[in-house]
């Protein structure tokens, strides 16, 4: 693990029964990856190798170099069996460990890597089914935020999924994503060779736009709120039966929200 609660600047956040912060022991990481493989395989039809089958796991190399954000229900206890939703955080040191960032297998992202300052990926999101709620995922971006305030992360990006691989039901959703978000070149990833997927399916002033929006995927209009961005072109998972879209988040807007959120709580200004 590349961090922990403490050295990124914030503890728990708490709502209720609920608490957000990082995975402190490799229990909580395994508990994270856990859940990841009900969410994943079991839930929502990916396709595991007969490894991934043995250990009920979903882990790939990039697990021992991310930081793990939890959401953990205390009324369930204050161990792993606590966590009910999690978050894959890679810094730049982290995949540079490694060698690449995870969304390097998906599309080129060669524009964000040759920024200055600190980028994040975001991946491997999902919640417990029977804590799908509107608090939860706001606990989630709490915990994103505060990262993102305390590492002083310039931008953040990652692969979204929509479910599924029928591209003729996603077309509404691709098309509005390319017409209406489709990120500035100079920051614009782009599906690789050979995996590139056209978005632009549809001609845009057929959609119904408000039926579209309420049919994306509750992270990719979170991401949207924020101001986010869309990559060129989309790229078919069939082992996680996906359909994904490169995601890209400026986050001026997530700090500015999270330090008026800090001036609000702990009743003083910041200095950095």
């Amino acid at each position: 693990m590349s961090g922990s609660a403490v050295e990124s600047g914030f503890g728990e956040l708490r709502a209720g029964n609920l608490g957000v912060r990082l995975a402190e022991t490799a229990a909580e990481i395994d508990a994270s990856l856990a859940l990841r493989f009900r969410v994943f395989y079991e839930e929502m039809g990916a396709h595991p190798d007969a490894a991934t089958r043995a250990s009920g796991r979903d882990r790939d190399e990039f697990d021992a170099v991310a930081d793990h954000l939890l959401v953990v229900d205390h009324d369930l206890g204050e161990g792993p069996e606590a966590v009910v939703g999690t978050y894959r955080l890679i810094r730049r040191r982290a995949a540079a460990s490694i060698g690449r960032f995870y969304s390097a297998a998906e599309y080129d992202i060669a524009p964000l890597v040759a920024l200055p300052g600190e980028i994040l990926e975001l991946g491997r999101s999902c919640v417990d089914a029977n804590h799908r709620t509107r608090g939860t995922l706001q606990l989630l971006w709490r915990g994103i935020a505060a990262y993102v305030f305390y590492r002083k992360i310039d931008l953040m990006f990652g692969c979204a999924s929509l479910h599924g691989t029928d591209l003729d039901a996603l077309a509404p959703a691709l098309t509005y994503l390319h017409a209406h978000h489709l990120a500035p070149p100079a920051i614009r990833p782009r599906a690789v060779p050979g995996r590139f997927v056209p978005m632009d399916r549809l001609d845009p002033a057929t959609l119904d736009l408000r039926a579209v929006v309420k049919e994306l995927p509750p992270l990719v209009k979170g991401y949207l709120r924020l101001g986010g961005f869309v990559g060129d072109g989309a790229v078919l998972d069939h082992q996680f039966n996906t359909t994904d879209v490169c995601i890209v988040v400026k986050t001026e807007l997530v700090t500015n929200k999270y330090a008026k959120h800090y001036e609000r709580a702990n009743g003083v200004g910041l200095t950095e």
